[in-house]
């Protein structure tokens, strides 16, 4: 247990430092903790290829700013864990994540086929969900693969103007 104490707050806090970077400035209230819902089926392997039609297809800016919404809704969620002052579980890491992956991964699909913002958001949203798929969340969470496909969805973001930390 002090393995998982000692492995899991040093990510946590990292966690909320990241999620905070990109939270809105106002401090509203506006939006309130989601309660995402708990995927059960594994990850997939790649994002799903975009089915959306001109009609559909939503800007790289705006898919950013979903991204940015979302990102802020788990940050949310998981600030309200720590408050509670209980060890965030590995459920609560699975139900966050996977709500994370569920969210981008349909996001991206309504993006361009050939935007980096779309295939951005689609392979940071396969990586969440494979952390939410591991036994312990957070622990999987934390790899170079999760951390590279954050990077990557950041930057591209940065590109249309969203600044974002993923």
């Amino acid at each position: 247990m002090n393995r998982f104490r000692t492995s899991f707050f040093p990510l946590a806090c990292a966690v909320l430092l990241a999620l905070t970077a990109c939270g809105d400035e106002d401090g509203t209230a506006e939006s309130s903790p989601s309660t995402a819902s708990t995927t059960t089926a594994a990850a997939p392997a790649t994002a799903a290829p975009s089915t959306a039609t001109a009609a559909d297809v939503v800007g790289d800016k705006k898919l950013c700013e979903s991204a940015k919404e979302t990102s802020q809704e788990m940050r949310n969620a998981l600030v309200e864990a720590v408050k509670a002052g209980d060890d965030p579980s590995p459920a609560l890491f699975k139900e966050i994540l996977g709500g994370l992956e569920e969210k981008l991964v349909t996001l991206a699909a309504t993006g361009t086929g050939d935007s980096k913002v779309a295939a951005a958001l689609g392979k940071f949203g396969t990586e969440a969900g494979r952390a939410a798929a591991a036994p312990d969340p957070a622990t999987a969470a934390d790899n170079p693969a999760f951390e590279k496909a954050g990077v990557d969805l950041s930057a591209a973001c940065k590109t249309t103007g969203v600044d974002a930390t993923f």
